[in-house]
């Protein structure tokens, strides 16, 4: 299992990375292996304002369908429309070509209320203790 270093955890599995003015968000590692295999992904219209901790969109997999919750507040400006035709790049790159949505983040310092790798795998390992 992948925890990748730079990135921000949230407790439900997704995570956020800033990049220039933007915030890639996206499933954690844990989350696509615990889903199985993806096959559909919903997401939030561009322009959508988003609260941390709001659900914005739904991960399906065969095993089952899951709510993909915001790590930031702000304002959907991008969603990966390579996820329409290829759900299975969240299973292949969750951290890379798997992003779900681009945000706009409205509050700078929320990235820094999040969990980093060490303290992300941590929790993990207590969820399969």
């Amino acid at each position: 299992m992948k925890f990748a270093e730079g990135i921000g955890y949230q407790d439900s599995h997704e995570w956020a990375k800033q990049e220039g003015d933007l915030v890639l968000v996206g499933i954690s590692d844990y989350a696509q292996d615990s889903l199985g295999d993806i096959v559909f992904v919903e997401f939030p219209a561009v322009g959508r304002k988003l609260k941390k901790g709001e659900a914005f969109g739904v991960v399906e997999s065969v095993k089952a369908a899951s709510d993909i919750f915001s790590p930031i507040t702000g304002e959907v400006v991008e969603v990966n429309k390579a996820l329409s035709d290829n759900p299975e790049l969240l299973n292949e790159d969750p951290f890379g070509k798997g992003w779900i949505i681009k945000v706009k983040p409205e509050a700078a310092g929320e990235l820094g209320s999040l969990l980093d790798a060490a303290a992300y795998k941590t929790y993990v390992e207590g969820l399969e203790g």
